[in-house]
């Protein structure tokens, strides 16, 4: 496998996300409100028309399902470019990009960005600066990143080797 492509792709594939979460966080934060801590979702909800926000509503699953389904598509294209060779060293590679980019949701744009930026507060949360440094949530959401990550990062290596032996 090529390392300076697997980088160039990491890099590109963690602007495109950063891209993916800022612009629709900015313009309107309750886009994402199913990812806020609860509490903050409730001091929200006391002033708000409440929306759905459980993992398992239908807009949030829309939202990830998709995610979920362009990720795949894109670790099937990424493993080509790289020069994977089997199952095993696409799997490694597109979760090793997935990792990469969960640790870099959690440690960056969680614990920085997201619990400094004012502009991506939801209105009338504004004053609730604990709650948006709660490093703890966003650790316990990056390991459920981490699990989910293994679905399409299986199935794209699954199909990439299949494609290849093929």
């Amino acid at each position: 496998m090529n390392w300076t492509i697997i980088f160039i792709e990491t890099i590109v594939m963690t602007i495109a996300f950063t891209a993916m979460i800022l612009i629709p966080l900015v313009k309107n934060p309750v886009w994402w409100i199913h990812d806020y801590p609860k509490d903050i979702q409730e001091e929200y909800f006391k002033t708000h028309e409440r929306v759905p926000s459980e993992f398992f509503s239908k807009a949030v699953l829309v939202k990830k399902g998709f995610a979920l389904l362009l990720a795949l598509l894109l670790m099937l294209g990424l493993m080509k470019l790289a020069g994977a060779y089997d199952f095993w060293s696409a799997f490694a590679l597109s979760y090793g990009i997935w990792l990469f980019i969960d640790w870099y949701d959690c440690f960056f744009l969680d614990w920085v960005l997201f619990a400094n930026m004012k502009s991506v507060r939801l209105p009338g949360t504004e004053h609730m600066d604990a709650a948006y440094h709660q490093k703890r949530y966003h650790f316990m959401q990056s390991l459920w990143g981490m699990l989910v990550g293994l679905i399409p990062c299986l199935i794209g290596a699954g199909l990439y080797a299949w494609i290849i032996n093929n």
